[in-house]
């Protein structure tokens, strides 16, 4: 599963991307490594229409895996929208899109992560769900805090990835016309998103 990526896309650029969104990024640096329970930014629905903000990368894990832990360091990717646990999240008021310029995989092969990008630079998000002001003890010596969370979903990988990484990779939205239904539209219509890109739309970076 995905657990590290980049967003070093000039902030200018997503920008013109949306450009009815209200931009409350501030000043964005390029991220080159995005772990989890870090900041990053995402496009949602804010009180006025679309916002870009910065959010903290982890949903709230389900209560059965939290049992005798004193922290929840959240769940960085989904893929069962089946789960009644997921299901309160998938309407619009609840999904975002996640720029990204890179994301890595595990590679045995390589001892450490194999990096993957976008065909000719064209940009893209991953489909996401956030969940606003959750309060939760992320850390221990941070006692609860209370946070806009994301992650982002997951599905069955191209050949181009699953070459590295056979088991996922996460769902990424090229096209205006999706990033429109997935912020937007029904989840009936929305679920049929949860799909890998085709094989050539995605480069190894050697």
């Amino acid at each position: 599963m995905c657990n590290l990526y980049s967003m070093t896309r000039a902030q200018d650029a997503m920008r013109q991307l949306f450009p009815a969104a209200e931009d409350r990024l501030g000043n964005l640096a390029p991220l080159p490594a995005i772990y989890p329970d870090q900041m990053a930014p995402i496009l949602r629905h804010g009180a006025q229409g679309t916002e870009l903000v910065m959010a903290r990368w982890g949903l709230p894990t389900p209560p059965r895996f939290l049992e005798g832990r004193k922290t929840d360091r959240g769940v960085t990717n989904v893929r069962n929208t089946a789960s009644p646990h997921w299901r309160r999240w998938l309407g619009p008021a609840h999904r975002c899109l996640v720029p990204l310029t890179a994301f890595a995989e595990p590679d045995p092969a390589r001892s450490g992560n194999a990096w993957f990008t976008l065909r000719d630079d064209r940009p893209g998000f991953f489909a996401g769900l956030q969940v606003p002001g959750w309060t939760s003890v992320r850390k221990l010596k941070d006692g609860p805090t209370t946070d806009d969370l994301f992650a982002f979903l997951t599905c069955a990988p191209n050949a181009t990835v699953a070459a590295i990484h056979p088991k996922a990779m996460p769902v990424i939205l090229t096209a205006p016309g999706d990033w429109e239904t997935w912020l937007a539209a029904p989840w009936t219509e929305a679920q049929h998103l949860q799909r890998p890109l085709p094989d050539d739309e995605i480069v190894l970076i050697e």
